[in-house]
């Protein structure tokens, strides 16, 4: 709730922000870098289906551009989400109100952050060997089979990543 900070002059001079941070979109508890990570990982895994499907037809151009695309997203996710809660939102008042708060919601964030740590790790290393190993425009190499083994690691490390996130979420943010 706003004061009047000039009481004498009749006008409202606040500009405090509420503590809570700024809410998002989707109707829930969450402040809006949790609902941009949210929707940014769901909304990438087909993404990702897509730009296997393309390595797999031979369009390694479209498969190299499609996971740039991905990479990059995550990284304007991520960085979105942490000025939010780490400036902006109190992410944990929002989730205290939640029945699975605290011990739920941080087992649930504790296993997300291990897979979306080593999701970070593993795309920024599959990316960088990548565009490192592969001629432009690419083609298939000697480095092709190492590279197809991390990427589905990572790929499925995303997918556990957003799973575990949407677990996260909803315990903290939608339960109660």
């Amino acid at each position: 709730m706003k004061q009047d900070t000039a009481a004498t002059s009749g006008t409202n001079t606040s500009t405090a922000l509420d503590p809570r941070g700024i809410d998002g979109f989707l109707g829930t508890r969450a402040p809006i870098g949790m609902d941009v990570v949210v929707v940014g990982l769901i909304a990438l895994l087909p993404v990702l289906g897509w730009s296997i499907l393309q390595a797999r037809a031979g369009r390694y151009a479209l498969h190299k551009r499609l996971q740039v695309f991905i990479i990059s997203a995550l990284l304007a996710a991520i960085l979105v989400f942490e000025i939010d809660v780490r400036l902006v939102s109190d992410w944990k008042a929002r989730a205290a109100v939640s029945p699975w708060w605290p011990g739920g919601v941080l087992t649930a964030l504790g296993i997300h952050l291990i897979f979306s740590v080593s999701t970070l790790v593993l795309l920024a290393w599959v990316t960088w060997e990548a565009l490192t190993r592969f001629p432009v425009p690419p083609t298939p190499g000697p480095h092709g089979p190492r590279h197809r083994l991390m990427a589905r690691v990572a790929a499925l490390d995303l997918v556990l990543t957003a799973l575990t996130g949407a677990i996260f979420y909803w315990l903290a943010f939608v339960s109660g």
